[in-house]
């Protein structure tokens, strides 16, 4: 059993017992930290929060507690029941809510659940937020409501074609072109909130032809909910034998987006981000943002469109607030995360959907061609174990001393440029690992030059 307790919310797996696993005990007790944050936050005698749920399995059990849990402070819930986490991020601030709760573990498989906590802006909470919420829990400084003063709980399952009108009305988005490029899409819903939102997104788009795999909204996942290439194969051979033009994967709570090619190759879950902004870049002209781990390509394309580009540490948060401070018009992370603020500063699957399409049926070629039109660059994703003993402060700081005479960030662990290749160590906050990323034009160089960094690593190891 896990229990993972962060500054964004609480994860771990059901079950177990309390503190080692996310019990109905931890449950009421992060919801009740969070709710009297809230209360004291608002200086309002019934706030409202905001919460909806993917469909996994434990995914009543958690909302039933979660909502008992806010009422019983006084607070008003407004439930989305299944929904999606941009959804609910809209919902917040749409709905004029002082908070919400997303019931999702993402791309976790379906033992996970999380309680993942957003602020009266529909946006994840700031690491010193998530501190007093933690310190609350621990201490248990919760007073319950009166009989008289408890919350109430409706619902709304009306929200999710709020969010479609929202995303269809952006300048970005046309739905003339894409009904007329009359796509065939096939769809691999993970048995989660997708199998919902994006047929009915793709409904009001006009797309007619359109074959879903793993549709039914059970949680009961027919593989790793995370949308990699080695757990897309059942989407690659679908295309393949519907001979489509484009194949669309969703993680279960419909944050993260990757497509597929029409002959079956992965269209590359870094170069969603740098697709859609492309697109957008052609009708705005600003700049862009995304986290020190993504693809070169996105600076590329940004700065072939007069703009410039801005790197943030890794965390939606960050990027987030690294994109308010650069005023960019689109933002990101690499594994297929896309933030427009016109719309909302949360990752959105669905808008990043409604773009694509656009862009592809005014390229008017296949999506294979359009991938093509990029720069191509290769990830390549490491890690070393390290013994509990070693200061990995002290590692990492050597590593930079080594490199000076590069281009180095350290806002996240060490980021080293060489020209157009990059290597990003960054130390785990849970374990004594440094993961190692790093890029280059081809796959080849790009494991090289993480195989040399971790060469270097334990050479200062052994020094």
């Amino acid at each position: 059993m896990t229990l993972i307790k962060s500054i964004s919310g609480i994860r771990g797996t059901i079950g177990g017992k309390p503190d080692n696993g996310l019990t109905p005990l931890d449950i009421v007790k992060y919801a009740s930290a969070y709710g009297t944050l809230i209360l004291k936050n608002s200086g309002s005698k019934n706030p409202t929060v905001i919460i909806g749920r993917d469909a996994r399995i434990s995914g009543q059990m958690v909302t039933s507690i979660v909502s008992g849990t806010l009422i019983g402070l006084g607070i008003n819930v407004i439930d989305l029941e299944l929904s999606t986490t941009p959804t609910v991020e809209m919902a917040v601030t749409e709905l004029k809510a002082q908070g919400g709760i997303i019931l999702t573990a993402s791309h976790n498989p379906k033992q996970w659940n999380a309680l993942k906590l957003l602020n009266e802006k529909g946006e994840f909470i700031s690491e010193e937020v998530g501190q007093e919420i933690l310190k609350l829990a621990e201490t248990s400084a919760f007073n319950y409501a009166e009989v008289t003063e408890l919350g109430k709980c409706s619902v709304n399952t009306d929200f999710l074609e709020t969010h479609i009108q929202k995303i269809l009305n952006l300048p970005y988005v046309d739905i003339k072109a894409i009904e007329n490029a009359n796509f065939s899409i096939v769809l691999d819903a993970i048995n989660s909130s997708g199998s919902i939102a994006v047929p009915a997104l793709l409904a009001k788009l006009g797309v007619k032809k359109v074959h879903i795999i793993h549709g039914e909204p059970t949680g009961d996942f027919a593989h790793n909910p995370e949308p990699l290439p080695e757990h897309l194969t059942d989407l690659s051979n679908t295309v393949k034998k519907q001979k489509a033009h484009l194949g669309i994967s969703v993680d279960p709570d419909v944050d993260r987006l990757a497509f597929v090619c029409e002959d079956g190759e992965m269209f590359g879950e870094e170069y969603t981000l740098v697709a859609v902004a492309d697109y957008v870049l052609k009708l705005k002209k600003g700049n862009t943002v995304s986290n020190l781990s993504s693809t070169r390509a996105l600076r590329d394309v940004t700065e072939a469109s007069n703009g410039s580009y801005a790197a943030s540490a890794v965390g939606e948060v960050n990027v987030v607030t690294k994109m308010k401070e650069t005023n960019a018009v689109i933002g990101g992370e690499g594994n297929g995360g896309i933030i427009l603020p016109e719309l909302h500063y949360g990752r959105d699957a669905l808008v990043g959907i409604a773009i694509f399409l656009t862009h592809l049926a005014k390229f008017g070629k296949s999506v294979s061609m359009l991938r093509s039109t990029y720069p191509n660059y290769f990830i390549s994703k490491n890690k070393i174990e390290l013994t509990p003993q070693i200061d990995v402060d002290k590692v990492l700081i050597a590593i930079k001393e080594k490199y000076k005479n590069q281009p180095v960030n350290t806002i996240d662990g060490v980021k080293i440029e060489f020209n157009k290749e990059w290597v990003h160590l960054r130390k785990s906050n849970t374990e004594p690992i440094i993961r190692i990323y790093s890029e280059s034009q081809t796959e080849s160089t790009a494991d090289s030059l993480a195989k040399k960094i971790i060469a270097d690593i334990k050479e200062i190891i052994r020094g």
